[in-house]
């Protein structure tokens, strides 16, 4: 026997009930606060991704990719003379908002 919308809302009423006498909404939920990086070739490609700071250098890569429809895996990205590791996280590498990395292809 399958429930109506309502008679589900109806069930799960004193469970809302509960989180609004607690004080949680979604207001009190952290915020995570996306990154804008921008990475460019230097050969006329520059490229702005958003990502979260908790994303890994592989997650941004597929993004770059996405963008550019180059493969993931051919994208090397750098700063000086750091060349970035797929699975070290931006925040690891303190990699804030607004930083411009640069974009090679292997």
């Amino acid at each position: 026997m399958r429930t109506s919308n309502a008679e589900a809302a109806f069930t799960l009423w004193p469970l809302f009930q509960n989180l609004n006498t607690r004080g949680a909404c979604c207001c009190d939920l952290p915020q995570v606060t996306m990154l804008e990086i921008t990475c460019n070739d230097r050969l006329g490609k520059k490229v702005r991704v958003k990502c979260n700071p908790s994303d890994t250098i592989g997650d941004l890569k597929k993004l770059i990719a996405a963008q550019t429809g180059t493969k993931w895996d051919k994208i090397v990205l750098k700063k000086w003379y750091t060349i970035f590791k797929d699975h070290v996280t931006l925040e690891d590498y303190e990699i804030h908002d607004g930083q411009n990395l640069e974009l090679y292809y292997q």
